[in-house]
């Protein structure tokens, strides 16, 4: 009796553990992003990576790591073209900094509307990530962040003329800084993760971001003013190492082609249902005064200058092909 005991405990293990072997990963991977996980960008990234793993039956694992876990978003570019990262969602202004035709998206007032946006990205936008993947980069999509707001703590921002002297923080982009220089701002740029601090010690005066940023990491608790600018309209490309990418076969490559379409289109609806619920929250704390009656045609002529400036570097054509997008 103690033998059978014996030989069915055994068995009892041994299909365990052939069943824990079954069900496990036959690749795991790594996606790094700077967001709270409560960003829409965020929890598209967490859509793609529940994609993966449902489409290849449970033998893709993307492991997601949020808030900077793997470094700001210069470290996990460079993670990326290294293979050290293995996705990323990454903004467009920090990938110009090594692919310049990018940057295009991040001109002051190129993007008409979210439709413009959606279709100029999934058409101009991807031909343009093509040129990343001998950098060991490629471009699966690109999600959404929202439309950029500009925020401060010394007076309201209605004209371009109240930026004038203003500390803001920038993100590490040449377009960015031209942009707020254009603006006779003095520009800051600076890692996101050190934002909150500077903001609230004073070491910058203001910023500018999406309302999910502006709502989720906190920013209107230590900025008295929110000015509805919209000036530019902020991308999230979802990108892959190609050391990654070479490891998974023609049907794998598929599944996670089509896992990041899908997670596409719901999380750029996501961000759309989300965003006037971030600035009613915000309003209800009463915290930040929301500046809504904003001169966007002063802005758009102030900063025309940064288009003429970045013509040559991301190129005219690229410009023009993003314009003529209908």
């Amino acid at each position: 009796m103690k033998k059978f005991l014996k030989i069915g405990c055994f068995a009892i293990l041994l299909i365990f553990v052939l069943g824990t072997v079954a069900f496990a990963a036959d690749l795991t991977f790594k996606l790094g992003h700077i967001a709270d996980p409560k960003n829409p960008y965020a929890r598209g990234g967490q859509k793609f990576a529940d994609l993966v793993k449902e489409k290849s039956g449970g033998s893709i694992e993307i492991q997601v790591f949020p808030s900077s876990q793997l470094g700001n978003q210069r470290d996990i570019m460079e993670g990326l073209m290294l293979g050290t990262v293995d996705f990323s969602l990454n903004s467009t202004a920090v990938v110009s900094n090594f692919l310049p035709q990018i940057g295009v998206f991040d001109l002051p007032f190129i993007i008409r509307d979210r439709a413009h946006a959606f279709k100029a990205l999934d058409t101009v936008g991807m031909e343009i990530g093509k040129n990343l993947e001998p950098m060991g980069v490629k471009m699966l999509a690109y999600l959404e962040n929202g439309i950029r707001n500009m925020t401060n703590n010394v007076r309201p921002i209605s004209k371009p003329e109240d930026l004038k002297g203003l500390k803001m923080r920038v993100v590490e982009s040449p377009v960015f800084v031209a942009m707020m220089e254009a603006l006779e701002a003095n520009p800051t740029p600076m890692a996101f993760s050190e934002l909150f601090t500077a903001l609230q010690k004073g070491v910058v005066d203001g910023q500018e971001n999406p309302a999910a940023h502006i709502y989720t990491k906190r920013f209107f608790e230590v900025q008295k003013y929110i000015s509805f600018t919209e000036h530019i309209y902020a991308a999230e490309p979802l990108l892959i190492s190609m050391s990654a990418w070479n490891k998974l076969n023609d049907s794998q490559k598929k599944i996670v082609q089509e896992s990041a379409n899908e997670a596409r289109d719901w999380q750029r609806q996501l961000s759309i249902d989300l965003e006037n619920g971030y600035w009613d929250k915000i309003r209800e704390t009463g915290k930040s005064e929301i500046i809504e009656d904003v001169d966007r045609e002063a802005f758009k002529a102030k900063t025309r200058s940064v288009w003429d400036k970045f013509e040559e570097k991301i190129g005219k054509e690229t410009i023009e092909a993003v314009v003529q997008v209908q």
